[in-house]
């Protein structure tokens, strides 16, 4: 048994940023394990919801261990509330849109869509970005004030040419983000790029997440770029509905 449980850990450890899909021989390759054995493992994985295998017969991580982390108890109902809401944003817009929800400091992305046009971005379901720096964890931190120690602690480290690494100044920018409603990420945290994010609302008014679009700095900042503000906070608006909060609109 315990020699089953350490093969599934190093299975799951095989999932990174940079390898967020295997197929059931890549990850025999990288762990050096009989692939007979890895499919038996794998296949259980799958069946409690902890893998997710794609139409390509490969895997990913699946909803299980998000269920396990800060707040996932939200993230199953917002997953398939947002879904065509956030179709129909991206669809209109040349971005890619991500639902985010708070986790120790950091955000984690529960949802990543992007339109057929857009630049791509580093991110996948599941992944993790720090939240001062995100349009998205802005937006967390600025409804939920406890989040905000956790973050600090962290450090504010500089992770593109605007970030912000100064507390009082972050503090600042999220009183501005709370009233406007919206929070902009410019050039925070991944270089070119910019993001503009709005709060999700569940049934008793706590931002439980955010839902932004990322995109290149100059389409974001474009002609488009009111008119991206107003779609975001809209979407967010509506999903906050589907999720029984009465006065998202």
């Amino acid at each position: 048994m315990i020699s089953s449980v350490r093969k599934i850990a190093k299975i799951l450890d095989c999932f990174t940023e940079d390898s967020p899909v295997l197929g059931n021989l890549e990850i025999a390759d990288k762990l050096g394990m009989n692939p007979s054995t890895v499919h038996h493992l794998v296949r259980t994985l799958c069946q409690e919801g902890i893998l997710i295998q794609d139409s390509r017969k490969k895997y990913r991580l699946g909803w299980k261990l998000l269920e396990w982390s800060n707040h996932v108890m939200y993230q199953q109902e917002i997953y398939s509330e947002a879904i065509p809401l956030v179709e129909g944003l991206v669809s209109k817009y040349k971005g890619t849109v991500h639902i985010g929800m708070f986790d120790a400091g950091e955000v984690r992305f529960v949802l990543k869509v992007a339109s057929k046009n857009s630049v791509q971005v580093p991110t996948y379901v599941g992944a993790k970005k720090p939240a001062y720096c995100t349009s998205t964890g802005k937006v967390l931190l600025s409804y939920n004030p406890s989040y905000i120690q956790p973050t600090i602690s962290k450090g504010l480290l500089q992770r593109g040419p605007n970030t912000i690494t100064c507390v009082k100044k972050l503090k600042e920018e999220l009183e501005i983000i709370r009233k406007q409603g919206y929070s902009i990420s410019n050039n925070e945290n991944e270089n070119g790029l910019y993001g503009i994010a709005a709060p999700i609302q569940s049934y008793t008014g706590q931002t439980v997440a955010a839902l932004n679009m990322v995109g290149p700095v100059s389409y974001m900042q474009g002609n488009e770029g009111h008119a991206i503000i107003q779609s975001v906070k809209k979407t967010a608006q509506l999903i906050s509905r589907e999720l029984g909060y009465i006065n998202s609109i």
